[in-house]
C-alpha cells in the first residue's frame, strides 16, 4: 500500500471549521467508509444523514474538561500510526481491539483568527487566547502526516472535493497524494505552532527564533528576470496592503508590480491629502498633493514624464472618473487604489491589460517589521514607518522658514523617505520636480535632481534623506535657486552646510532622523 492506492474503509473526522462537511461525510459514506468523530463534529454528520461513531464509544471515555481531552488516547492513535507493512503493529492492533484508520480529516481551533486585532481596536484576552491553543487536532494531524504510507491527512476544506473525486476513481488515496498531503499537514501545524509562538513572544520586540508564516497567494509567470522563477507569498490573517489586495481587471501581476505597487501604495498612504504616485523601480518618478486627485495627477506627472511611461500609479483616495481619464493617456502598468468609483472601472476598462488594483486603507500590524534575506539569514528591522515629528525638528540657520516653505518641506521629506538612497528630492507647489535616486554620492543625487528639474529648482526646497557630509550638495542646489532644505543633520560639518545657507539668507531644517533606503 506504501507505494500504491490506500483504501478508505475508516475515517476520523474532527473539525472547527464545518465548511464542506456534510458533503464530505456523505461521500465517504457513498465509497463504503465508516466514520469515527467528535462532539459538535458528529453532530453535523449525524445531521446531514450518515451513521457516524463518537470517539467516545471508541476510547471507553467521555470527552472531558471542555473539550480539552476527546482524541488523545491510544484507541485513536494506535489506529492512525500503525504500519500495515509491520506484522507486529497489525498483531498489536488485533491484541487491543484497535481499528485501523486509513484518513484523518482536522482542521485546528482558529487562533491566529483570535488573537488578531479587531477592526475597533479590541484583542482577545490571554485566557481566551489560551483557548484556541489546539493540542489535540495537531496531534492526530501529525500522526496521519508521519504515516502517510498507509494514512491520508485533509487539512484544508478545499481538498475535500479533489480527494473524493480520487477515492470515486482509484477506489483509494494514491502514494504521490498522500505524501502532497502530508507536506500541506506538516505546513498547517508549522504554521499554527508558529502563529503561537509569535503570540507568547509579543512583548520581545527580537525573540530568539523568529518564524514569518506566509501562504502561496500566487504563482508569478518569472522572478525579477526572465531567467528567475518567483512566487507570491501573502501574510496570512493580514486585511492590510498588499495581503489585501483584490484585482479588478487586467493581465496578471508580475513580481515587479508587486515591488513597484506596494512601493506606490507606502508613499501614498503617507500623505492624509489627495495624493498621487507614480512608480518606476520603487522610486517615484512623480508626486504630489492637491485638493483632489484629478488635480494632482497632473502634477504628479510633470515631475518625470519621460520616467512615467510604463509605471505605477497609486492614489489614496477611491479612484474617479477624472483622474482615471488622465491616467488611460499615459501607458500605465499598474493602478492602485483603496477605491474604485463605478464610472473610473469603466474608464479603465478601455485598457484591458491594465492592472487595476484595490487596496484597503492600511492598518499596520502592531509592530511592523521588515525582512531583507541575505546569504545565510534573514536581516529583520522596525518599518520605517514612526509618525515624523515636527515639533522637535530644529532650525540652525539664521532664516526661518515661514509657515509655507515649512509645509513644502514636510512633503518634500515624506518624499525622500521613498527614494534609494542616496536620495535627494525637489518639490515645489507639493509636487515632486526632480528626484535623484540611488547615487553612490550625495552630491551626484543632488546634480541629477537639480539636471532632472530642468531648471524648475528655481523657489523649490530639497529634502536629503540624510545628512550632508560636506556642503558641496547644498552649494550646487542653492546656486540652482533652492529657497529651503530640509535634511536630519548630525554631520561633523554640519557648520560648513549652515554657513553655505547663511550666505545666502535660505532656511534649512534639522530633523534628526534619516530615512535611509536600501
Amino acid at each position: 500500500m506504501a507505494g500504491g492506492v490506500t483504501p478508505v474503509r475508516r475515517a476520523l473526522i474532527s473539525v472547527y471549521d464545518k465548511k464542506g462537511l456534510a458533503d464530505l461525510a456523505r461521500g465517504l459514506v457513498q465509497a463504503g467508509a465508516l466514520l469515527v468523530s467528535t462532539g459538535s463534529t458528529a453532530a453535523v454528520i449525524r445531521d446531514a444523514g450518515p451513521e457516524v461513531t463518537e470517539v467516545s464509544e471508541v476510547t471507553g471515555f467521555p470527552e472531558m474538561m471542555e473539550g480539552r481531552v476527546k482524541t488523545l488516547h491510544p484507541a485513536i492513535h494506535a489506529g492512525i500510526l500503525a504500519d500495515r507493512g509491520k506484522d507486529t503493529h497489525l498483531a498489536a492492533l488485533v491484541e487491543h481491539g484497535i481499528g485501523p484508520i486509513d484518513l484523518v480529516v482536522v482542521n485546528l481551533y482558529p487562533f491566529r483568527e483570535t488573537v488578531t486585532p479587531h477592526p475597533d481596536g479590541s484583542v482577545a484576552g490571554p485566557a481566551e487566547a489560551v483557548e484556541m491553543i489546539d493540542i489535540g487536532g495537531p496531534t492526530m494531524v501529525r500522526a496521519a502526516a508521519k504515516n502517510h504510507a498507509n494514512v491520508a491527512v485533509l487539512v484544508d476544506p478545499g481538498d475535500y472535493a479533489p480527494l473524493l473525486e480520487e477515492v470515486r476513481t482509484h477506489h483509494g488515496v494514491t502514494a504521490a497524494t498522500r505524501e502532497r498531503l502530508a507536506a500541506r499537514a506538516f505546513a498547517h501545524t508549522a504554521a499554527y505552532d508558529a502563529d503561537i509562538a509569535a503570540w507568547f513572544s509579543r512583548g520581545e520586540p527580537f525573540p530568539e527564533r523568529f518564524g514569518p508564516v506566509h501562504r502561496k497567494a500566487l504563482d508569478l509567470r518569472y522572478g525579477e528576470n526572465p531567467h528567475q522563477a518567483a512566487a507570491w507569498y501573502a501574510e496570512r490573517g493580514q486585511s492590510w496592503g498588499l495581503g489585501s489586495a483584490r484585482q479588478h481587471q487586467g493581465k496578471p501581476l508580475s513580481y515587479n508590480n508587486l515591488l513597484d505597487a506596494d512601493a506606490a501604495w507606502g508613499m501614498v498612504s503617507d500623505l492624509d491629502e489627495p495624493c498621487v504616485a507614480i512608480v518606476k523601480h520603487s522610486n517615484p518618478a512623480g508626486m504630489a498633493v492637491a485638493a483632489t486627485l484629478a488635480e494632482a495627477y497632473s502634477p504628479a506627472l510633470a515631475g518625470d514624464p519621460v520616467s512615467a511611461f510604463g509605471g505605477i500609479v497609486a492614489v489614496n483616495r477611491p479612484l474617479d472618473a477624472a483622474t482615471a481619464r488622465q491616467i488611460i493617456e499615459v501607458f500605465t502598468e499598474v493602478v492602485v487604489a483603496p477605491g474604485f468609483e463605478a464610472e473610473a472601472l469603466e474608464v479603465l476598462g478601455a485598457k484591458a491589460n491594465l492592472r487595476v488594483l484595490e487596496i484597503a486603507r492600511p492598518r499596520p500590524p502592531l509592530r511592523p517589521r521588515t525582512l531583507r534575506s541575505v546569504s545565510g539569514g534573514l536581516l529583520v528591522a522596525d518599518a520605517d514607518t514612526a509618525p515624523e515629528a515636527p515639533d522637535e525638528w530644529t532650525v540652525p540657520t539664521a532664516a526661518k522658514p515661514d509657515e509655507s516653505t515649512l509645509a513644502e518641506l514636510r512633503f518634500a521629506w515624506i518624499v525622500a523617505k521613498h527614494v534609494k538612497s542616496n536620495a535627494i528630492v525637489l518639490t515645489r507647489d507639493r509636487a515632486a520636480v526632480g528626484v535623484g535616486a540611488g547615487q553612490m554620492s550625495r552630491v551626484d543625487s543632488v546634480r541629477l535632481a537639480v539636471s532632472k528639474s530642468g531648471g524648475r529648482c528655481r523657489r523649490a526646497v530639497l529634502a536629503s534623506d540624510a545628512f550632508f557630509p560636506f556642503r558641496d550638495g547644498p552649494d550646487i542646489a542653492l546656486e540652482a535657486g533652492v529657497a529651503a532644505i530640509i535634511q536630519p543633520g548630525g554631520s561633523v560639518r554640519d557648520a560648513e552646510v549652515v554657513a553655505a545657507c547663511d550666505e545666502r539668507g535660505v532656511p534649512m531644517v534639522f530633523t534628526g532622523r534619516r530615512h535611509f533606503r536600501h
